[in-house]
């Protein structure tokens, strides 16, 4: 009897051992959870997650937040017991807020696969809080059979001066070619923000270059350095279109499917209007808002995101090495990387799949060029509407009549209205 309880007792302790090392194995394995930020990519990465289980046994859970809910949603996620693993932080504030719970990403697998450090967020004390994953760009869409049938090669346009020549030449010889040089541009709510919202950034960038450092807060004033730059480009797009410039205030006309049906060559927009026009010019490409700025033959797009990883530094050692391993072999799995390039655009990686979208794509060759990135300088607007309404209004008036004295209100629109509207901001 003593023997057979001496077996009991020896057997039980067995089974005990056995189940505490199961738990520790299941432990130290770790498991993932990423609050997705991007709901129109939900259905992709469950199968990514899923895929990578089937090859790993590593749990990967995909919450996404609601469209225009995740800071709420991240704020709830991270208060439960089982908070997630991997979440972004795509902006300056979003790294004031979520510092302490970001796991420094400096010399991760993951941060050394990146193609550039032009997505990347980093503290004050210089920690790498988070990595972009995708971004998008704009820029100036081009139809390169036109140019070619104008007598121009792409190759060819890489400043300033070569656009300017061809565009001006394209429309001095407009009803001969059949298309202009640059589709409309409509200065009502529908397209304005191409130009106060897109196109002013080549000065606020300029600006940041000049300084030496990019900014990561709105600053309380700008010098308008660079407007006159964004004036040249500015006039030649207007001055050279299928729509006069004093028809613009009112709005009514269809650049895309003027740039879609063959009317125009050039068209100021971004990364997002591929799929909208590529059927109908499929080999379309992009090229920088070239200005008159020294240098400028290395421009590359203006590119930004707010879709940068994060890693929690909470989560035990276990879930952050889990997290670290999936997010390398998102990046690097041709499979993987496949699908989520497909469903993000582009991915700022050596070894991730090419991108489809053509105009990301030319972002890509750009930086692989060793060409710069114009960052989303123009995100620090403050109280963008009113700024930009002022803008507007100026803009209307120099279209009316372009003198030396309306551009001048332009300017005060531009620079003193930055100073005006981030005192208003800020109290």
């Amino acid at each position: 009897m003593r023997m057979k309880k001496k077996i009991l007792v020896i057997t039980l302790c067995v089974c005990m051992a056995l189940t505490l090392l199961a738990g520790c194995a299941k432990e130290q394995k770790g498991s993932v959870y990423w609050l997705n930020f991007k709901p129109e990519s939900d259905e992709v990465l469950q199968q990514v997650a899923e895929m990578y289980k089937e090859k790993t046994g590593v749990e990967v859970k995909v919450v996404t937040a609601a469209s225009g809910t995740y800071s709420q949603t991240l704020t709830s996620e991270m208060d439960k017991s089982a908070p997630p693993t991997l979440f972004v932080i795509g902006n300056s504030a979003g790294v004031k807020t979520w510092d302490d719970y970001a796991l420094d990403l400096k010399d991760t697998a993951v941060a050394k696969e990146l193609s550039t450090d032009a997505y990347n967020l980093y503290d004050e004390s210089g920690k790498l809080v988070s990595i972009g994953y995708c971004y998008e760009c704009y820029g100036i869409i081009v139809n390169p059979d036109l140019l070619k049938q104008a007598g121009y090669e792409l190759a060819d346009i890489n400043n300033f001066a070569a656009l300017k020549a061809a565009a001006e030449d394209i429309h001095a010889r407009a009803a001969e070619l059949g298309f202009d040089a640059f589709t409309s541009n409509d200065m009502d709510s529908s397209s304005s923000w191409r130009y106060t919202g897109h196109m002013i950034n080549l000065d606020y960038y300029y600006e940041e270059k000049e300084a030496g450092k990019t900014w990561t807060e709105c600053p309380d004033t700008i010098t308008g350095a660079y407007v006159d730059n964004f004036r040249q480009l500015y006039d030649l797009c207007v001055n050279n279109s299928t729509v006069d410039r004093s028809d613009l205030a009112t709005g009514g006309h269809d650049a895309q499917n003027e740039f879609k049906t063959g009317k125009a060559v050039f068209y100021v927009q971004g990364s997002w209007e591929y799929s909208k026009v590529a059927d109908s010019v499929p080999n379309a490409t992009m090229i920088p808002y070239y200005c008159g700025v020294e240098g400028e033959e290395n421009a590359g797009l203006n590119c930004g995101t707010e879709n940068c990883w994060a890693v929690n530094a909470k989560a035990s050692e276990a879930d952050q090495k889990a997290t670290l391993d999936f997010m390398y072999w998102c990046v690097t799995d041709p499979e993987a990387s496949r699908m989520l390039v497909d469903s993000f655009g582009v991915m700022p990686y050596k070894n991730a799949a090419a991108s489809t979208n053509g105009f990301l794509k030319a972002s890509e060759d750009y930086s692989a060029k060793g060409c710069y990135v114009m960052d989303w300088a123009t995100n620090y607007q403050p109280q963008v509407d009113d700024y930009r309404a002022a803008f507007v209004s100026a803009l209307n008036q120099y279209n009316a009549d372009p003198s030396d004295a309306n551009w001048e209100n332009v300017r005060t629109a531009i620079v003193e209205g930055w100073a005006t509207q981030a005192a208003i901001a800020k109290g």
